[in-house]
């Protein structure tokens, strides 16, 4: 007997799971019979995808295109070994994540990691962001910069103040709506994915660029599921099709702060530094009646968001930005 055949399952799967790359744990299934038995058996996942699609793809159903793009180069991995369920639905794409997650029956966390980002910015500006998701959106930090400039002999740091606060308003407005849009088109990508794994506990969403993460935590996955089941998330045959190709974004409250120009720690100047914490208006709001408690909770999501950032720089910003005076709107659902 092989000694590697004397580990017990338990091990083995720990192994797999440390794996968690799919591709790899795909090609697992061919090595032998007992392999092939334990990696539908794996429950921490990493679907990692390199492709990319055509500039001249419709930007209203980008992402749709694109993960229709993705994982038809992963199509020939499920043509061998072949897969452990068959097809569940006549209608379920053999290259939608779905399908390609349908070999593996115990999936308890899930990464999906695009190649790119999805936002289209303006030459220099930089926005990240963070949205946890359940039926629908739950929050979303975004933080963004202009530019980062080292200190050094005749940069002049002016004092703008409000003045340059409204001059830009609608930049980040625009910026805060694309982040909106694109959160919600991978949440919306994801529903597939959540109905057929029911013991699922966690998924994440992100970009190899680390741009944006979507994230669905147990409470909303459970969330996604009750949906599915009472079918309220049907689309009306009166819909346009843009809209069928993401969440819809509820009434949301934008508390946005905003320093023309910060300098961190490390010796540079971030300029354009804005920090917006967005969350649904609940239908029993009053108007702000509850600012105080409600500025704290904001203050939580930033923290948790950015707070353990590696480089320093987001978590830095995100810090000194909580300081500053905030800025209150509010946007319909859309």
């Amino acid at each position: 007997m092989d000694g590697f055949d004397r580990l017990p399952d338990s091990l083995i799967l720990l192994i797999f799971n440390s794996v968690s790359d799919i591709k790899t744990l795909i090609r697992c299934r061919s090595v032998s019979k007992r392999f092939n038995s334990l990696v539908p058996q794996a429950d921490s996942l990493l679907l990692r995808v390199d492709c990319v699609i055509s500039p001249e793809s419709d930007s209203d159903s980008v992402l749709l295109t694109f993960l229709k793009t993705i994982f038809k180069s992963l199509h020939d991995l499920l043509l061998s070994p072949k897969p452990a369920h068959p097809i569940r639905s006549k209608s379920q794409s053999q290259n939608s994540p779905a399908q390609i997650l349908s070999q593996f029956d115990r999936i308890r966390r899930l990464e999906v990691e695009l190649p790119a980002g999805d936002l289209r910015l303006e030459k220099g500006a930089v926005v990240k962001w963070k949205a946890e998701f359940g039926r629908t959106l739950k929050s979303c930090v975004i933080v963004g910069l202009r530019t980062v400039r080292v200190c050094g002999s005749g940069y002049s740091v002016p004092n703008e103040g409000d003045t340059e606060f409204a001059v830009g308003l609608k930049t980040r407005v625009v910026w805060t709506i694309s982040t909106l849009i694109a959160a919600s088109a991978r949440h919306f990508l994801l529903k597939e994915v959540v109905k057929g794994h029911r013991e699922m506990e966690r998924v994440t969403l992100k970009d190899r660029e680390g741009e944006g993460t979507v994230v669905m935590e147990k409470e909303g996955l459970r969330e996604c599921r009750e949906e599915e089941c009472e079918g309220a998330g049907e689309v009306r045959e009166d819909e346009l099709g843009w809209e069928r190709s993401r969440t819809v974004v509820p009434c949301v409250r934008m508390r946005m702060r905003h320093e023309p120009r910060l300098q961190l720690k490390c010796g540079v100047w971030v300029e354009g530094a804005t920090l917006v914490v967005v969350r649904p208006i609940a239908m029993k709001d009053g108007g702000g009646s509850h600012c105080d408690v409600e500025v704290d909770g904001d203050a939580e999501l930033a923290l948790v968001a950015f707070g353990d950032d590696k480089d320093g720089i987001y978590g830095e910003v995100v810090r000194a930005l909580l300081s500053s005076r905030s800025y209150l709107l509010e946007m319909n659902s859309f």
